[in-house]
């Protein structure tokens, strides 16, 4: 984020829904420096008739991107002083042992000084006794089926060889089965879809192009290149410019292996809403910024301890950022004040630049530079959240390590993407997230936003003021129905709902599987009193599954126009109903509605436990807690030491945002202050207020 000043963006926060176009810019990349290649193609087993023209092919590439190519089939090139004045070594279709005991050490020795490796499809047919080579190329052949046209899944689509193709990539060529499965050990680029046709041997997760490092060197593969056409087809001939360009070090890329990652942007935004002005197109599962300054921003979930990893591209001297650790809203300055942003910016300030936690701590340079590929090229961010320490990798290489020291700003919370404003065109892919469990947010509880579903029936997303994210989950009609895919469910004891109804009400089911799946728990939506009057609804669930779950609401009730969901939360623990209860604080007592108002304003304070309605709380993870209908308040949003805290309508604002800390205390991250029984008094009626954090006993809650 940069040269926009706050004055620019005025009040705007209007919800803006992501819009498509027809094509998406494709900047020119710098030349390369310029660098050397070997092509080595001795074979001592099946001759490929295709060698000729594959050598020739990469000589045209070579000769139109800066670099030069000796071919041989003389293992005698194998010398430790000869392969040190080349940047890249290509094993175009070998087969079978073709280096003695001498020149295997001298490529050894080559690699382990940072040399590039590239294998073209009957390379991984090669040197089967020789372990440091096998482990090199990533997988050794196994068998193949007849040449025939199939489907190639691409699923990295920031790599060089692999950023220009499309999501499928169909053509014909000879598909090998290899003994292992290379994931384990590189980053795969591109797998083959069996069913699309016949003698795969690998199943649902066959590799067919990847990367890696090894040994202090850089590795590519393709499983392509048999035939001859092969080498005329402009998408093949770019899959191996890319290979070659980032075995040589001219290109960057983040070839570590990589599981157990969720998908949450490859082309579908369900989930994401957009804040501020401004927006991004999607196309080709790419989104692109558009204007601003605004923040597209995944209103669907927040995390804790998390691997966050997505690939990002600029044009040219362009401005963009990805946001971490903010509070839900519609207001994209919530993140700027109490989140953090990882700067993508081509120039600018060292602590402002890409890399940069903005204006917090500048990356570390030298490395930053290192890894990082020009605008028009796509780069990799992997953003590790360990509780409050953050470490920033571009493209596999640390460049950032940062720990939050600020009790008004947590690194849990959402995630978001920057539109920055008019002429800064930051382009984002893959999008996707790893969670690393640890410490939960309160009770462990999982909020999700209801428009945010992965599929739907009837209904859909409506705009509304005072909504948590701004939209809420609306049209609903009885028979319609709402699924969630992959919510972990475990130990979820009940459900409770944010709605607004201004209408009949109705009832929301809860259940497993399908639409027709098992019920766990039902819960009455009644008239809350309007269109703009938000409630709580909750119940009990019983027969809750374990582990990642489809979750489906399904609808019912009399008429039309029945209600809007505006979020659910599953709440998980053990003893009575957990995220709704009692909040203790000093001396074992409660926080209070003073005499049960519901007016606002009402003072909220302590009080001897009761059971009473004035002292049931709904905690809702990092945000908001709720009592009698209305929400925890900061007057007038003030951050001033001695600040009433009160019951007002819920609505959205940073003055009803609440933070569980690890030490016990209740943070307003808008103001960076905490919730403080006055004068450390534990009488009953005690006001509570806005104080600065000290972390006494005064400020210590105990959730439900």
């Amino acid at each position: 984020m940069r040269r926009l000043l706050r004055s620019v963006l005025g009040g705007a926060t209007a919800a803006l829904a992501v819009i498509a176009c027809t094509s998406p810019a494709t900047p020119a990349s710098a030349a390369d420096t310029p660098y050397d290649v070997l092509v080595f193609s001795k074979t001592a087993g099946f001759r490929h008739d295709s060698i000729a023209v594959g050598t020739q092919a990469i000589r045209d590439l070579g000769a139109a991107n800066s670099f030069t190519v000796t071919a041989t089939e003389d293992a005698a090139a194998f010398t430790t002083g000869n392969l040190a004045q080349y940047e890249a070594v290509v094993f175009l279709n070998t087969t079978g042992d073709v280096l003695n005991a001498g020149q295997q050490t001298a490529f050894e020795q080559y690699i382990g000084s940072g040399g590039g490796y590239v294998g073209v499809h009957a390379a991984a047919d090669t040197e089967y006794g020789w372990s440091f080579y096998g482990n090199l190329v990533g997988a050794y052949f196994a068998s193949h089926p007849a040449i025939q046209q199939a489907n190639v899944k691409v699923e990295n689509r920031a790599h060089a060889a692999s950023a220009h193709l499309p999501q499928t990539w169909t053509r014909t060529d000879e598909w090998y089965n290899y003994q292992t499965n290379a994931r384990s050990t590189a980053r795969v680029l591109a797998t083959l879809d069996e069913s699309s046709y016949s003698g795969g041997g690998m199943g649902a997760d066959h590799p067919h192009s990847w990367c890696k490092t090894y040994n202090g060197g850089r590795a590519f593969y393709t499983g392509g290149g048999h035939t001859q056409a092969s080498y005329a087809e402009p998408a093949f001939r770019a899959h191996l410019l890319g290979g070659i360009r980032y075995a040589a070090g001219r290109t960057k890329a983040d070839c570590r292996p990589e599981t157990g990652y969720t998908t949450l942007y490859n082309g579908s935004t369900a989930g994401w809403s957009q804040a501020g002005p401004g927006s991004f197109t999607n196309t080709d599962a790419t989104l692109t910024s558009v204007g601003g300054m605004g923040l597209f921003w995944h209103s669907a979930k927040q995390f804790t301890n998390y691997s966050l990893k997505l690939d990002w591209r600029m044009a040219g001297d362009d401005n963009s950022g990805v946001f971490i650790g903010f509070p839900p809203s519609s207001d994209p300055w919530s993140a700027v004040d109490n989140g953090y942003e990882v700067q993508i910016d081509a120039t600018d300030a060292a602590d402002r630049t890409t890399g940069a936690v903005y204006t917090f701590k500048s990356a570390d340079l030298a490395a930053r530079d290192a890894a990082l590929n020009p605008p028009g090229e796509w780069n990799n961010y992997e953003l590790l959240v360990e509780g409050e320490r953050l470490q920033v990798f571009l493209n596999g290489v640390k460049i950032n390590d940062f720990t939050n020291t600020n009790p008004a700003r947590s690194l849990a919370g959402h995630i978001g993407l920057q539109n920055h404003g008019t002429g800064d065109d930051v382009s984002f892919r893959n999008v996707r997230i790893k969670e690393l469990g640890g410490t939960p947010p309160p009770g462990g509880n999982l909020t999700v936003q209801a428009e945010a579903f992965s599929s739907a029936s009837g209904v859909s997303a409506v705009g509304k003021g005072g909504a948590n994210g701004g939209q809420t989950l609306g049209y609903v009609e009885p028979g319609d129905w709402a699924a969630y895919n992959g919510l972990d469910l475990t130990g979820a004891t009940s459900f409770r709902a944010r709605v607004v109804s201004g209408g009949p009400g109705g009832t929301i089911q809860v259940r497993t599987g399908s639409t027709t799946g098992p019920v766990l728990g039902s819960v009455a939506v009644p008239n809350t009193g309007g269109w703009n009057t938000f409630a709580d609804v909750t119940t009990t669930l019983s027969g809750v599954p374990s582990g990642a779950q489809n979750l489906y609401l399904t609808f019912t009730g009399s008429g039309g126009g029945l209600f809007d969901v505006d979020d659910f939360t599953l709440v998980k623990g053990g003893g009575g109903t957990p995220g709704t209860g009692p909040v203790r604080g000093l001396a074992g007592k409660c926080l209070d509605v003073r005499n049960s108002g519901t007016a606002d304003g009402t003072q909220v304070q302590l009080y001897t436990c009761n059971g009473s309605a004035a002292q049931s709380w709904s905690v809702t993870s990092n945000s908001t807690v709720r009592a009698l209908g209305k929400c925890l308040d900061v007057s007038g949003g003030g951050s001033a030491d001695g600040t009433k805290i009160q019951l007002w309508t819920c609505n959205g604002s940073g003055a009803q945002n609440w933070s569980a800390q690890a030490d016990g205390t209740l943070r307003n991250p808008q103001s960076g202050k905490c919730l403080d029984v006055s004068g450390n008094n534990s009488a009953d009626s005690t006001p509570v207020h806005l104080w600065s954090c000290t972390g006494a006993a005064n400020q210590k809650w105990i959730l439900p």
